[in-house]
């Protein structure tokens, strides 16, 4: 059991992204590219089963969109927003959200592995073990989010008359990847919690699936008490609400000023700073189930 336990905290070590020798960034990127690739080259093993998972990933998500169709049969406006409006917004939302579940997704497992103990497993390579658990079952399939999410985006863009600048349309791109990055710090933040409440995936969920279901209607649909929330509580609205209200010329619900508009790679940053303190407090603070 002592030598057991030794291992287990070099694993820790480990698991807090680095060794000594090299960067612990770059450690961490070539860890989780090795088991993506070995994930990919498992899933292209059966690859029209892959197509057909990809198209049902596809599939369920589009009905999001139809849903939002099915109102504008019965109305012209939603919040004050017209379909194009909101299709720019769902899209928006949905390919970052759909990038960082790529990437992400498989964050959700941790209480399960602490539960049945196979994070012992991870915490004795000498791999990271974030990148251990981000990695693992790395699902291709999932790509089909993104591509429903583009479509609705190219959509809104080719049906909208927006007075283009150089400003907006870097927008555009900085939206996807900072609310990507936003989306992951929660699946991040989220698994931490799980190593304290093994059955906590739910409530991950509740911020990352609900949180992207909340960005396809515009703030104007909800309390401003729900919209100061996810502004300055749980940041999500820097994941498309702000950056995108800027696109369009629309004012926020909440008092802010305009150049707040530019901050999501900084409130992505910041966010990726508290979930890796709170991811390696959780990994710290694991006890083995003696298994």
């Amino acid at each position: 059991m002592a030598e057991t336990a030794v291992r287990a905290d070099e694993g820790r070590e480990a698991g807090g992204f680095a060794f000594e020798e090299r960067p612990r960034l770059l450690e961490g990127l070539r860890a989780y590219g090795l088991i993506m690739a070995m994930w990919v080259r498992s899933t292209m093993a059966y690859r029209a089963s892959f197509v057909m998972t990809a198209l049902g990933d596809f599939a369920v998500t589009a009905f999001d969109f139809v849903t939002i169709l099915l109102m504008f049969t019965h109305v012209d406006a939603l919040g004050g927003y017209t379909l194009p409006e909101i299709a720019l917004l769902y899209g928006l939302s949905a390919t970052a959200f759909g990038l960082c579940d790529l990437l992400l997704g498989s964050m959700d497992r941790v209480g399960r592995r602490v539960r049945d103990g196979t994070l012992d497993t991870l915490l004795v390579r000498p791999v990271p073990v974030l990148a251990q658990v981000a990695a693992d079952r790395f699902a291709l399939r999932r790509a089909g989010r993104i591509t429903q999410g583009l479509l609705v985006l190219g959509y809104a863009l080719i049906t909208l008359d927006i007075a283009w600048s150089p400003l907006k349309v870097l927008m555009l791109p900085v939206m996807v990847v900072s609310g990507a990055a936003i989306f992951g710090s929660v699946f991040v933040a989220g698994a931490a919690f799980q190593f304290v409440a093994q059955d906590a995936s739910e409530v991950q969920n509740s911020f990352t699936y609900g949180g992207t279901t909340l960005l396809q209607y515009p703030p104007t649909v909800f309390a401003k008490d729900l919209v100061r929330g996810v502004t300055f509580v749980v940041p999500l609205a820097f994941v498309s609400w702000l950056p995108a209200l800027y696109v369009l010329d629309r004012e926020y619900p909440v008092d802010l000023p305009q150049w707040v508009a530019f901050l999501p790679p900084a409130v992505a940053a910041g966010c990726w700073v508290l979930a890796g303190l709170a991811w390696r407090a959780g990994l710290r603070a694991y006890r083995s189930t003696g298994s």
